[in-house]
C-alpha cells in the first residue's frame, strides 16, 4: 500500500527524476535518510523501474513518426515468438502493443525522414515472417506524449 507521502515522491520523481534527496526529502518536510530509504523501498518493490532524460525527438533528428496497425497471416506461436523478438530489437520501434480488434499489434515507430520509413518497412518490417498487412497512420503532430501515470491512494 502506497501512503501519501510515497505517492508524493513517485509524482516528484515523474516530474524530474533529477531532483535530489535532499530538495526531496525537504518538499516533503520529512528527513533526508526518511526519503532515502522510502524512494530505495520504491525501487526494490519495482515500482520505481528506472530513470530516464526525455529527449525532444526532433531535435534529436527524429522528424518523421508514424503509429503501425501490424496483423499476422496466422497466430503461429513461431510467428508470434519471431515478430516480438524482432521488434524488441529495433530501436526506431519506440512502443509496441499487442492488442484486440483490427490489428495484432500497434507500434510507435521514429525515423528521420519517409526515406528512412520506407526502408525501415520494405528491409525490415515487410520481411518479418507472417506479416500479412501493416496500416501506416503519419503522426502530423504530437499533442500529447507521456511516461507519466496518473496516481492515486490505494
Amino acid at each position: 500500500m502506497l501512503d501519501p507521502v510515497d505517492l508524493k515522491i513517485l509524482s516528484l520523481l515523474q516530474e524530474d527524476c533529477r531532483v535530489t534527496n535532499a530538495q526531496l526529502a525537504q518538499a516533503l518536510s520529512i528527513s533526508s535518510s526518511s526519503c532515502w530509504r522510502r524512494v530505495k523501498s520504491l525501487e526494490e518493490i519495482g515500482l520505481i523501474q528506472g530513470y530516464r532524460a526525455e529527449l525532444d525527438r526532433q531535435a534529436a533528428g527524429y522528424g518523421f513518426s508514424a503509429i503501425l496497425h501490424v496483423s499476422l497471416s496466422r497466430q503461429r506461436e513461431e510467428n508470434v515468438q519471431t515478430f516480438e523478438s524482432a521488434i524488441a530489437e529495433r530501436d526506431e520501434i519506440l512502443e509496441c502493443y499487442a492488442t484486440t480488434g483490427d490489428a495484432d499489434y500497434h507500434l510507435r515507430v521514429v525515423v528521420q525522414d519517409i526515406t528512412e520509413f520506407n526502408g525501415f518497412l520494405d528491409d525490415f518490417l515487410f520481411r518479418l515472417p507472417g506479416v500479412a498487412h501493416v496500416k501506416s497512420n503519419i503522426v502530423l503532430k504530437d499533442i500529447k506524449s507521456t511516461a507519466k501515470l496518473p496516481l492515486r491512494p490505494s
